[in-house]
C-alpha cells in the first residue's frame, strides 16, 4: 500500500527527531564529561572570586580599623603606640592604606626632628610607582622641603617641573620653591612667570597667590589684576 503525503511527513518527522536523539547521545557519550567538568570548574571558578572579593573587603575593613586605631593613638599624645600600629599597615599590599601609614610616619618622624629620617620615608613613597599620583606627588613635595636648604636648584626645579605647572593641586607649594630656585639661579624672568601664573591660579591658596603677587611685583611683573579676577572668580 502506498503512503500517503501525510503518514511521509509523520515518517520523515520520526526519522529526523530519531537522528537527533542519536546525535546527541553521540555528543553526550563523547562530551558530556568535559561538559561537566567545565560546568563544575566555572562554579568553583566564580565561588573563588566572590571568596577573595569577599575576602578583601574583609580585609579593607580591618586595615581601615587599625589606621583608625593609629591616628586615635597619636591624637592622644601615644605616638609611640600609634608608630608601632602603623608598621603591620606598612607591611601590608594594599597601596592605599600603606601610603597613608607611611606619610603619617614621615610626620612623625618631622615632629622628633628627623628630618633626614622623614625624608627618607618621602622618597619610598615618591618612588613608589604601585601608589596612586596624589600620594607620590605629596610625597615629592613634602621630600624636596625637607631637603630644600641642602639641594642645588636645579635639581630642585627638575624635581617639581612637573608639578609646578599651573593646574596641578601642588602648584602652590612647589610653584614657590622652583621660583626661588630660578631666582638663586639668576634667571629672574623665569621665576617672574611661576609667581604670575600662581597670583592667577584660583586654586591655589589665597596666603600663596598674595606672595606671589608680591614676588611678582618685585621682579617686574604686575600681578595684581590677575590676583583679583581670580579672588572675584573663587567668590563667584
Amino acid at each position: 500500500m502506498a503512503i500517503t503525503p501525510r503518514d511521509n511527513e509523520t515518517f520523515y518527522r520520526e526519522v529526523d527527531e530519531e537522528l537527533r536523539r542519536d546525535q546527541l547521545m553521540g555528543w553526550w557519550q563523547r562530551y558530556g564529561k568535559v561538559a561537566i567538568a567545565g560546568g563544575l570548574l566555572l562554579v568553583a571558578a566564580l565561588a573563588g572570586f566572590f571568596w577573595w572579593q569577599n575576602r578583601q573587603e574583609q580585609q579593607a575593613g580591618k586595615q581601615g580599623a587599625e589606621l583608625t586605631a593609629a591616628f586615635e593613638s597619636i591624637a592622644s599624645g601615644n605616638k609611640a603606640a600609634g608608630a608601632a600600629r602603623l608598621e603591620p599597615l606598612i607591611k601590608r599590599e594594599t597601596p592605599g592604606y600603606r601610603a597613608a601609614a607611611l606619610l603619617t610616619k614621615a610626620d612623625l618622624a618631622v615632629e622628633t626632628g628627623d628630618l633626614a629620617g622623614a625624608a627618607s620615608i618621602f622618597r619610598t613613597v615618591a618612588n613608589d610607582a604601585s601608589l596612586a599620583a596624589p600620594y607620590r606627588e605629596l610625597a615629592t613635595v613634602r621630600m624636596t622641603t625637607l631637603e630644600y636648604d641642602k639641594l642645588p636648584p636645579q635639581t630642585v626645579i627638575d624635581r617639581l617641573r612637573p608639578l609646578a605647572v599651573a593646574g596641578n593641586p601642588w602648584f602652590g607649594s612647589a610653584g614657590e620653591m622652583a621660583a626661588i630656585a630660578y631666582i638663586k639661579l639668576n634667571k629672574p624672568q623665569d621665576a617672574a612667570r611661576i609667581f604670575a601664573a600662581m597670583a592667577k591660579d584660583r586654586n591655589v591658596p589665597e596666603s600663596i597667590r598674595s606672595r606671589a603677587v608680591q614676588m611678582a611685583g618685585s621682579l617686574g611683573v604686575d600681578a595684581i589684576g590677575d590676583a583679583a579676577s581670580a579672588t572675584g572668580e573663587q567668590k563667584q
